[in-house]
């Protein structure tokens, strides 16, 4: 019986390594943006005009690559943990439905109006309470916040949600279904 366990977990323990090793061939699942610099501020292009702000409010541009077999569409969120919501953070742009054939959205795609976006994408309502890219605004004096920009490959086409989903619905139901995901972080303060 032992010796039969140990045959049983030596064969398991193989299969996970022949799987990883599988893995290790495929390049990763990655996420950048030419707009959005590592260490570097988020510029006033991208930033949001209103509370205090006084940026133009144009989306960054959002590109990925290697992404898994079996991707039958995208999504882009963007989201600020360090806003002082009671712990929630703030949501400044959702993208779903995005077709599985793209690999970019570009530079001011996130107009409220949706015109620049990949044919079938749609955006969910953002916490500034409209749909469409919102840039970074935090409080004057508060530290720099960060803001996470991360690309979900989905298993899904489109995802199934209502008209007037919350941003909380739309991040639950794009975790449900994600296949992979790829991020990159920017950062604002005034």
């Amino acid at each position: 019986m032992i010796r039969a366990q140990g045959k049983a977990f030596s064969l398991a323990v193989l299969c996970l390594f022949a799987g990883a090793a599988a893995g290790a061939d495929s390049p990763a699942f990655q996420a950048s943006s030419p707009d959005v610099l590592s260490g570097k501020p988020i510029a006033a292009k991208f930033i949001y005009n209103g509370f205090g702000c006084t940026g133009q409010n144009v989306s960054p541009a959002v590109m990925w690559k290697n992404a898994p077999a079996g991707t039958k569409s995208f999504a882009v969120l963007v989201h600020d943990p360090d806003a002082p919501t009671g712990g929630a953070g703030f949501w400044h742009w959702l993208v779903i439905d995005i077709p599985p054939g793209t690999s970019f959205l570009p530079q001011g795609a996130g107009a409220s109006d949706g015109k620049r976006l990949p044919a079938g994408s749609r955006q969910v309502t953002t916490d500034f309470g409209t749909p469409g890219w919102g840039g970074p605004c935090p409080p004057a004096g508060d530290k720099p916040h960060r803001y996470n920009f991360t690309v979900y490959a989905l298993k899904v086409e489109k995802l199934d949600l209502p008209a007037n989903a919350t941003a909380s619905l739309a991040g639950f139901m794009i975790n449900g279904n994600a296949l992979a995901k790829a991020a990159f972080t920017g950062s604002f303060g005034r």
